[in-house]
């Protein structure tokens, strides 16, 4: 083996180590200091316990299980649902309004505001 060759292999040890190093470095900071309870970019990542008990109250929502018959029953049930979900969306005068998007018409729940000074 060559010394250039030689120079490029522990050049790419080397890297690859301070890399692993200041990355679980990095992690391991990030959960002592408990930040990993501030990451909220994921709803439901990890929910406080008001949002746990909120989301396992709401009920609303039709569910089929995985496995199972699927019988006419079953099928009309579906069917109901999905007219409900549909007529909802033809209610919509303009699909491409601000409301339209608006946290109440997604579902998602309004975040307190901070009290103003």
């Amino acid at each position: 083996m060559t010394s250039g060759a030689r120079n490029l292999l522990i050049l790419g040890c080397g890297a690859i180590a301070i890399t692993a190093i200041t990355t679980s470095l990095s992690l391991f900071i990030y959960r002592q200091t408990g930040d990993i309870y501030l990451d909220r970019s994921r709803p439901g990542f990890l929910p406080d316990e008001e949002e746990a008990t909120q989301d396992s109250a709401n009920t609303t929502t039709y569910a089929y299980p995985d496995s199972g018959p699927l019988d006419t029953e079953e099928l009309d049930e579906y069917l109901n649902q999905l007219r409900q979900t549909l007529d909802h969306l033809e209610d919509y005068s303009d699909p491409y309004a601000a409301g339209s998007l608006s946290d109440e018409s997604l579902g998602i729940p309004a975040a307190d505001a901070a009290p103003q000074e």
